[in-house]
């Protein structure tokens, strides 16, 4: 099977940073798009920033020259640089990732359990 683990977060002051790590371990042929997400109470899970394996990046308006997502294929790992943090960045921000499983022919989707940011003064 395979697990996606989490790690960075916690708080943040207004116009500082933080980075989010992300990695996929486990029986993975292949791993295409990895992406974040983020979610506040009450709301529905949002797109936040994605690549694919080969580069293409997409980005929420919200976070446009603000956050840079970047990903190491060998390693199966994506992270998410957040600069000029705003206190509407507050969330918990979830890792998701499309994966080829060895030795089948679908693709699968995984979720990491979420990270907490808090930006705050």
């Amino acid at each position: 099977q395979v697990q996606v683990a989490e790690s960075g977060g916690g708080l943040g002051h207004p116009g500082g940073s933080l980075r989010l790590s992300c990695a996929a371990s486990g029986s993975i042929d292949d791993t295409k798009t990895m992406a974040w997400y983020r979610q506040v109470p009450g709301k529905q899970r949002d797109l936040v920033a994605q690549m694919t394996r080969g580069g293409n990046t997409v980005y929420s308006d919200s976070v446009k020259g603000r956050f840079t997502i970047s990903r190491d294929n060998a390693k199966n790992s994506v992270d998410l640089l957040m600069n000029t943090l705003k206190p509407e960045d507050t969330g918990v921000y979830y890792c998701y990732c499309i994966i080829r499983l060895r030795g089948e022919w679908v693709d699968r989707q995984y979720w990491g359990q979420g990270t907490q940011v808090t930006v705050s003064s």
